[in-house]
């Protein structure tokens, strides 16, 4: 492990520069936005901006990587981001931002595919899975520590913004000048809808729903925390809280997932998720409470990804674990695009505190769901299952299908070596 981290580590470095950059843009657009006087409605377009373009760069961009190269995509799609960054500070209107805003996903969904290519080539079948979780993790640390830079300027100036591009830019040199062969990008055409609701329907309507929490979460949390009154350094403590506590129950929720009806276990995250949301409505404006509801609500979410893709995967042959992952990914995007907007609208009309109503509402349609699930499917054994990845929404295509396929052969060497033991038991008896 530690030789193959040896060869990834300017790829992690730049990755957290990367994932610093594109923190800070996500809360100074909530920021900027008050100062400039947008409406919750406006921000909310904005926001879906960013998952319209970064659903089309993970259909699009392996086609470019295909064509030209990792390298040549790798470095365009960097200095669009870059350049986009600044140019929020040079035209301050909501359909100029909504513009910048789908370039700068379109641009970071094209350089997670491509970094992650790159991480999945360096990896084997022994260290897949915890270089994928090294991963994730310099991803999380990444967006948490931009919250901490945004403290040290003024959202009003353009210093913060410049700082965001300069990080990003800055990230692409050890990636760009390390050694480490370009790989192949093949990404499987994706499963259409109808059929991941055959196999998995909880999935495939959990995933949608999920798509919506987390856009809203990470897009529009910055919004209800400048809409409320709240100071700059209370916006991103705000934010960090709400990536934090994913940092925090994604190894719990991993650990039961493996031994436990992930149907359940689906149903009392999102329970909890509710519940967490009723709690921020009910605060009237106390702030450690709000940080309690965020932690929670923000670390179920993405806990509740990787497992629904878990679940999803379970009633999958290996061989239809890409196109599915990628159907899913799309759906995920969908959701990702449809919930900022109607988060944005509730905003506008019933005042900011609308944020915690609609994201109670979705976390609790899919307690619903997922209850009325378990009456049209019996539960699948828990040796049947397939490993728990702990891969983030931010994810491309790319590690969604290797992680699936890793977990499926984690599974089976798994259940391979229990039968084994048990042979071998046998014949000493």
């Amino acid at each position: 492990m530690i030789s193959v981290l040896t060869n990834v580590w300017a790829l992690l470095l730049g990755i957290v520069l990367i994932m610093l950059g594109n923190g800070m843009h996500f809360t100074l657009i909530g920021l900027r936005g008050g100062i400039e006087g947008f409406s919750a409605g406006e921000l909310s377009v904005v926001t879906s901006g960013y998952f319209l373009g970064f659903l089309s760069g993970a259909r699009i961009t392996p086609l470019l990587i295909q064509r030209v190269g990792h390298v040549r995509v790798f470095a365009a799609l960097g200095s669009f981001m870059s350049a986009g960054l600044i140019a929020f500070t040079l035209l301050a209107e909501p359909w100029a931002w909504t513009i910048l805003r789908i370039l700068i996903g379109f641009s970071m969904s094209g350089i997670y595919v491509a970094a992650e290519s790159w991480l999945n080539n360096a990896a084997t079948n022994e260290t897949r899975g915890k270089l994928l979780a090294t991963y994730m993790t310099a991803q999380t640390l990444g967006i948490i520590g931009a919250q901490g830079l945004l403290t040290l300027g003024d959202a009003g100036n353009a210093a913060l913004f410049i700082g965001a591009s300069i990080l990003v830019s800055v990230s692409f040199a050890p990636i760009l000048l390390s050694v480490t062969p370009a790989p192949a990008v093949v990404v499987a055409r994706p499963m259409s809808l109808r059929q991941l609701l055959a196999n998995s329907p909880l999935g495939t309507v959990g995933i949608f729903l999920l798509g919506s929490v987390y856009a809203t979460q990470s897009g529009m949390g910055a919004v209800f925390g400048s809409e409320t009154g709240m100071t700059a350094s209370q916006v991103a403590l705000f934010v960090a809280m709400l990536f934090a506590g994913a940092l925090v129950l994604q190894f719990p929720v991993g650990w039961l997932s493996d031994r436990v009806d992930r149907r359940m276990l689906i149903l009392g995250m999102a329970a909890l998720g509710a519940s967490s949301c009723a709690v921020g409505w009910m605060t009237g404006g106390d702030i450690r409470a709000l940080m309690a509801a965020a932690f929670f609500a923000g670390g179920v979410t993405t806990p509740l990804y990787a497992l629904i893709l878990a679940y999803a995967n379970d009633f999958l042959p290996a061989e239809d674990m890409p196109a599915a992952s990628g159907g899913l990914v799309f759906t995920f995007g969908l959701g990702a695009i449809a919930g900022p907007m109607l988060t944005g609208w509730a905003m506008q009309v019933l005042g900011p505190e609308a944020f915690w109503l609609v994201l109670g509402s979705t976390f609790s349609a899919i307690v619903l769901y997922a209850l009325y699930r378990t009456t049209q499917r019996p539960p699948l054994p828990v040796e049947d299952t397939d490993s728990y990845v702990g891969v983030l929404p931010t994810a491309s295509p790319v590690t969604i299908e290797a992680a699936g396929v890793w977990a499926a052969e984690q599974a089976e060497a798994e259940a391979e070596a229990v039968a084994e033991a048990e042979a071998e038991a046998e014949a000493r008896s």
